[in-house]
């Protein structure tokens, strides 16, 4: 792309971008919300023509793209939707298996996650060129996230992705584009080094600034004193002070860029007793087609002022269940639910159903009517407060329904932090988000002093957030693990080690009787035996690999708990007979030798 310009009615969406592309990068797309980040991808996959400016592309290009919310008008089965401008159903029906979604499956049926998947697969099937991805993390959980990683690494063609999820950024990228003020920067680093080289941009452009605003007040100086422009050797110099003042117009908002963010914060309900949310012996199962769904089994967790507690696992898991029988939402079938007396809970669900797509902007956040609201108690004119989360005055009275999903969550961010709470619940809030927003919204949730209900499967958000996790173990079991997400994977891991150290106490051979006589050769019993464990082990190998295999679905739990769970149960039961039968075995095989010598 060279010099490409763009407007969008009367404003410039784009003021010259250049850049290029070439076979085996990974390039992340970033910048603030409205920057025109959809938008360049849609010029790129020749979906939109630029006003001015040249696109050139290797003849033959084929693309993918992977839109925030894919669309399924028309389609019957998923299989339908993934197979359609292919010559084969076979490369479909391939990725939909590789990604755990029945081909038969009407696509009116799916989930969030689901819809993402299915829209990967679709991607991946056409073996495009060039594949475009907006958001495709979104709704995914951290299993597929980093199958997602590894499909990407392994493309050998161009991948250019806007995301949220700065891990998942960072794992994939090779270089970054920054989209800002109309123009795209690109870097030869992956993400993970994106701060330290914005950050030196930042730097020389407060440099250059400081020298055309010198610049610019000596000429000032001179105007004052009296230039006319009516005088032809002037008329340059008028010229130049003009571009001058846009030049220096342009810096600042250049250097505003990344600092004019949202700027929001959520205040603290009346004080409150220490203990928030205590639960005992919580119980509850759903009775589901493909069998009881158990969310809780026994819990018994105490929730204290200050806590910011993550709740992770995949989908279907039971985290957005979880939190409802925390608050109240849902009786439980057993145990007690104990709320502090001054509990002022603010909830902000994944599906911002608070929000009515007929409203404006200016009613979503005064439904009262009026020019103010109540902001954590102290009164705020409408457009003031609308402008700490990056929306102008122009797009007040803007319909809610026509506003991109990051649009839409930072105004539900808006409307659920007016209100002061003691309790702050946050189910995915990283969702659309553009990177600098995420940045202050981690700001703002350490300064809350109250306590953090946290669902998300954003892991450096998680990191960046959290003192704790509630991570399930399956069968409704759960445990709380100290730090973030990384620290939770690590405790997680010793967990299942001491369980299958257990199982394996549980299973222990008793002691072995008394040595026979002295003899020259192995007993019946023994060679009979042996036989019996060498057509035993092949047999226990091949039933693990199936259900390994089986358990890679990361489909399988929500689909199926109770297989799910007996699965899991009997993997962990055949490794531990594989290691009883293969350890018998030698100790037949060293008798053997034995009594050979």
């Amino acid at each position: 792309m060279s010099d490409v310009r763009l407007s969008l009615g009367a404003k410039p969406l784009f003021e010259g971008v250049t850049l290029s592309l070439s076979k085996g990068e990974r390039a992340a797309l970033v910048g603030r919300n409205g920057a025109g980040k959809s938008t360049l991808m849609r010029i790129i996959s020749e979906q939109l023509e630029a006003d001015s400016g040249q696109v050139w592309r290797q003849p033959g290009t084929t693309y993918a793209t992977v839109v925030q919310e894919p669309r399924f008008d028309g389609y019957d089965t998923v299989l339908a939707y993934v197979s359609d401008g292919l010559e084969y159903d076979y490369m479909a029906e391939a990725e939909l298996m590789e990604f755990g979604v029945d081909g038969s499956t009407d696509p009116k049926t799916l989930s969030g996650g689901q819809q993402r998947r299915v829209a990967l697969a679709k991607a991946f099937a056409a073996e495009p060129d060039v594949i475009l991805l907006d958001e495709p993390t979104n709704h995914l959980d951290v299993p597929m996230i980093e199958y997602l990683e590894g499909r990407l690494k392994a493309f050998n063609g161009v991948v250019l992705v806007v995301s949220h999820d700065r891990r998942f950024l960072e794992n994939i990228s090779t270089n970054t584009l920054w989209l800002r003020q109309g123009v795209v920067l690109k870097s030869p680093d992956g993400y993970v080094k994106f701060d330290e080289w914005a950050e030196a941009i930042e730097v020389e452009e407060e440099r250059q600034l400081k020298r055309v605003t010198t610049q610019l007040k000596a000429e000032q100086h001179w105007l004052a004193r009296g230039v006319t422009g009516r005088r032809k050797r002037n008329q340059g110099r008028l010229a130049k002070l003009h571009d001058m003042r846009a030049q220096h117009g342009a810096m600042r908002a250049a250097l505003n860029d990344r600092k004019n963010t949202a700027e929001f914060s959520a205040g603290v309900g009346d004080s409150m007793s220490k203990k928030v949310i205590e639960v005992k012996d919580l119980s509850k199962t759903f009775d589901t087609p493909n069998g009881p769904l158990v969310i809780a089994d026994g819990l018994s967790i105490k929730i204290l002022r200050g806590d910011r507690i993550g709740i992770i696992g995949p989908n279907g898991a039971g985290k957005t269940t979880l939190v409802r029988l925390l608050l109240g939402e849902i009786e439980p079938d057993a145990g007690i639910v104990r709320h502090a007396k001054t509990l002022d809970v603010t909830y902000l669900d994944q599906t911002r159903d608070t929000l009515n797509p007929k409203d404006t902007i200016w009613e979503a956040l005064a439904p009262s009517g009026g020019d103010s609201l109540m902001v954590q108690g102290q009164q705020r004119h409408i457009a003031a407060y609308a402008k700490d989360f990056l929306f102008k005055t122009e797009q007040l009275r803007q319909p809610v329904g026509a506003l991109s999903g990051g649009e839409r969550n930072r105004l539900a961010l808006a409307i659920g932090l007016a209100k002061p709470s003691t309790l702050l619940v946050m189910d995915e809030p990283t969702n659309d988000l553009d990177l600098q927003t995420l940045d202050l919204l981690e700001d703002m949730l350490l300064a809350y002093e109250g306590t953090l209900l946290l669902v998300s499967h954003d892991r450096a958000f998680l990191d960046s957030t959290v003192t704790s996790c509630l991570c399930p173990l399956g069968a409704g079991k759960w445990v709380q693990t100290a730090g973030g997400w990384t620290d939770a994977q690590d405790q997680l891991a010793q967990v299942r080690r001491s369980g299958e150290d257990e199982a394996r106490s549980a299973k222990a051979r008793p002691a072995e009787a008394p040595k026979p006589k002295p003899q020259n050769k192995l007993s019946f019993k023994d060679e009979h035996r042996q036989k019996e464990i060498d057509a035993l082990i092949p047999k226990l190998h091949a039933e693990i690999a199936k259900l390994e295999k089986e358990l890679a679905d990361p489909d399988l739990y929500s689909r199926d708990p109770k297989a799910f769970n007996a699965k899991s149960e009997r993997i962990g039961a055949a490794r531990s007979e594989a290691e009883a039968a293969e350890m018998e075995w030698l100790e037949i095989e060293e008798k053997r030798e034995a009594l050979t010598n």
